[in-house]
């Protein structure tokens, strides 16, 4: 039977097992993909704890599989699925858990590999970049405009910074000093996280912030409005609706499409993106990839690679 990766109730990382299961059959516009590498995100060790996507709803069947993002190759194709054939090289979002031998992916967000492009970096688009990208769009910011990213040390936040980049925009990220080199290595200018961030972003664009990409909440996402003349420019990644809204601004709102992926995936391939994959674990040591990720020391991304 093949391997995943899971946790077996809500709470924290005692409930996680590397546990045999059945192997996914896949129903109506799904594939089955054997996972060749998954992306680690922070939204794993979150939906552990409980934490739902917004909209969703219903109770998760335990064990339930660690992990969202994934590629790999096609190993079945489900009723009325076009476009996708066996053998096919494909990323997207895992349906059944990426810390998997196995999973399935929904046609309409999965798509075709780049051959330029490595099963390891393509496990880090999905979610991460994906996100990134979408937030970067919805903000809609003139190139020459001046953007601030907070944890733009992290996956999504070094994702960010680099689209931005791209689009001609002038990027502040907010890091810890630690992460000081790899955020001016993305071509942002470094503010220190911790008390005082606010008034040193301040200091670092003294003509003003025209938009903010929040990925921490909480405090963070509190003090970054009052840096903004717009409130409407600010979103996050990082909070819940009702805190954002409340503060008149707005949550990324996620395409999840396969359009989406091919985007990212040419971002990669011209040079524009690069995932930065900073550390990689095979999948029985699952569990250290998923804490370099929640105890907040992650740069870059993390990817677990599955052996054939």
């Amino acid at each position: 039977m093949p391997k995943a990766y899971v946790f077996t109730r809500y709470g924290g990382p005692e409930t996680e097992a590397l546990v045999e299961v059945d192997r996914p059959v896949p129903g109506p516009g799904q594939i089955l993909v054997a996972v060749r590498a998954a992306g680690v995100n922070p939204v794993d060790w979150k939906q552990r704890t409980g934490y739902r996507r917004p909209g969703e709803s219903g109770e998760r069947d335990f064990p339930a599989v660690l992990g969202n993002e994934v590629s790999g190759i096609v190993e079945e194709t489900g009723e009325g699925v076009e476009g996708f054939a066996v053998g096919d090289e494909v990323f997207g979002t895992a349906l059944t858990g990426g810390y998997a031998e196995y999973t399935l992916l929904p046609v309409a967000i999965a798509a075709h590999k780049p051959a330029e492009l490595s099963f390891t970096d393509a496990a880090t688009l999905p979610v991460a970049a994906a996100t990134a990208y979408d937030g970067v769009r919805q903000l809609d910011l003139p190139s020459g405009a001046t953007l601030l990213v907070t944890g733009a040390g992290g996956g999504v936040g070094a994702a960010a910074v680099q689209i931005a980049r791209s689009l001609g925009l002038r990027v502040v990220g907010v890091a810890s000093e630690g992460k000081k080199d790899f955020v001016e290595s993305l071509g942002a200018v470094h503010v220190p996280s911790g008390p005082g961030w606010a008034a040193r972003a301040r200091a670092a664009a003294p003509d003003g912030l025209d938009g903010v990409y929040d990925l921490v909440g909480a405090d963070v996402l509190t003090e970054a409005v009052e840096l903004l003349a717009d409130r409407t420019k600010l979103i996050t990644a990082g909070a819940p609706e009702s805190d954002v809204q409340r503060l008149g601004g707005a949550r990324v709102t996620r395409a999840r499409n396969a359009a989406v992926l091919e985007a990212v995936a040419q971002l990669v391939i011209d040079g524009d993106l690069n995932p930065h994959v900073t550390a990689t674990f095979p999948l029985t040591e699952a569990g250290e990839a998923l804490r370099t990720v929640e105890d907040g020391h992650a740069r870059g991304k993390v990817v677990i690679e599955v052996a054939r």
